[in-house]
């Protein structure tokens, strides 16, 4: 009986969500009627009342909001812009520069904007213009912006991963630490791929300019740089040396943030007022599907299917890797479809049991989650980072380009991901070496 209540709760949660309904609602609703039915209703009652207070009261999330200000605060004060600058100037007469700008840019410009869609959407106004005005191949140019989502949404404060240290309890600094070395891997993968293709056909990627830049000019540019490189210190060393902790290096990178704001002379009262609601409202919506994904976990856990997952898993003597590499096929189809949220919410109640037993590091795991949500999010046709680049760039771009184009990478991103899966201390390294872990 539980078993089947279960299996049609899971049911109604993926169909309300083909329907188009709220992720919170599609995992919540079916989750408190199947409470109702196995637990009955004061029961229940307490469950919802107990969780919700839970939640909303994890100290560790209030390390959201924060990093959602200090994104846009950066965003407005204009440090964003100054990161694919700088990096242009360096790279601009290298073959295909301006698309490895815009791969080295999608790190900074991640680190102050917590989340791979505002990052594909800020380098697609600034890189693809630039590309197309020297002659670059459309389809390597929008490839190349579509696939940096992969890249900024695994440097710190990616909300993915303070969601998924609070939904797993891992350590919030260490989940945070572990997405570094992974993003400049993706990098150094983008960066050959960009210097070889363009080295065995040149057309792709005109050289930009004969001019010789000089270097004080270069420097000149970098220094706009400064704003981000200071919230990058602030995050990456307060947390590294055990200074803060991700809660802590979130409110002095907010607070930093709006220093910048006034140095760069961009302050208003309107562009406050909207900074706050924004991040206010985006809070709100990410704790109602937390609140919504516990009512998940506790009804899958009272059915009982999690355990029958289990022992079936192991009577099948799959080794870890095996089963890791099943789950990592799950999510590049789910993230086709589905937000890298929603797909979190939705799968780890039943698999998180699986992992702990199978004794995998969940912080290694985390980074091989968010890797296969996002290349299921450029993944033709229904990828929502290519439909943000198409959103941005118009008529100046077909989807027929851009598939053309984003196919390369989906493929580089499923090699890198090999490599984190052969080599766990490329995501664990940062984390194991971290002063007061």
């Amino acid at each position: 009986m539980d078993y089947t209540v279960g299996i049609l709760g899971f049911t109604a949660v993926l169909v309300l969500m083909a329907l188009g309904v709220q992720v919170s609602v599609a995992i919540g609703l079916p989750s408190i009627v199947g409470l109702f039915i196995l637990l009955g209703i004061p029961q229940t009652f307490e469950v919802v009342s107990t969780q919700s207070f839970g939640v909303a009261t994890d100290y560790s999330f209030s390390a959201v909001p924060l990093f959602l200000l200090m994104g846009y605060v950066a965003m407005v004060s204009g440090v964003t812009t100054s990161a694919f600058d700088a990096a242009a100037v360096w790279t601009r007469r290298i073959p295909g520069g301006l698309a490895i700008a815009s791969c080295v840019a999608s790190v900074p410009i991640g680190a102050t904007m917590g989340s791979g869609v505002p990052a594909t959407a800020a380098l697609s106004k600034m890189a693809i213009p630039e590309m197309i005005k020297h002659k670059y191949d459309k389809g390597l140019a929008a490839g190349t912006i579509a696939a940096t989502s992969t890249i900024a949404v695994l440097v710190p404060p990616s909300i993915m991963m303070v969601v998924y240290a609070i939904y797993t309890q891992v350590s919030l600094s260490q989940m945070l630490l572990a997405g570094y070395l992974p993003a400049f891997l993706s990098i150094a993968v983008y960066v050959a791929y960009i210097l070889v293709r363009v080295k065995l056909n040149p057309s792709l990627a005109p050289e930009t300019s004969h001019e010789v830049i000089p270097f004080k000019e270069r420097l000149r540019v970098t220094k706009g740089m400064w704003g981000i490189a200071l919230l990058f210190v602030e995050l990456f060393g307060g947390m590294y040396t055990g200074l803060f902790t991700a809660t802590e290096a979130a409110a002095v990178a907010a607070l930093t943030a709006f220093v910048l704001m006034f140095a760069r002379k961009k302050f208003d009262w309107p562009t406050l007022r909207k900074g706050f609601l924004e991040s206010m409202e985006t809070t709100a919506v990410l704790f109602v599907l937390l609140i919504s994904s516990v009512f998940f976990v506790v009804f899958i856990g009272v059915t009982g299917l999690p355990q029958l997952i289990s022992s079936a898993i192991v009577g099948a003597d799959l080794s870890m890797y095996a089963f890791v590499a099943i789950i990592m096929v799950l999510y590049l189809i789910l993230g086709c479809f589905l937000p890298s949220i929603a797909s979190l919410l939705l799968t780890l109640p039943i698999l998180l049991p699986v992992l702990v037993q199978l004794d995998v590091n969940l912080v290694w795991f985390g980074i091989l989650f968010i890797k296969m949500a996002e290349i299921g999010a450029i993944t033709p046709p229904f990828g929502m980072s290519l439909f943000i680049v198409k959103g941005v760039m118009g008529n100046d771009i077909s989807l027929a380009e851009l598939y053309r184009g984003i196919w390369w990478y989906v493929a580089l991103e499923l090699v890198t991901v090999a490599i984190l899966m052969a080599f766990p201390a490329i995501s664990l390294w940062l984390p194991n070496t971290m002063f007061g872990r």
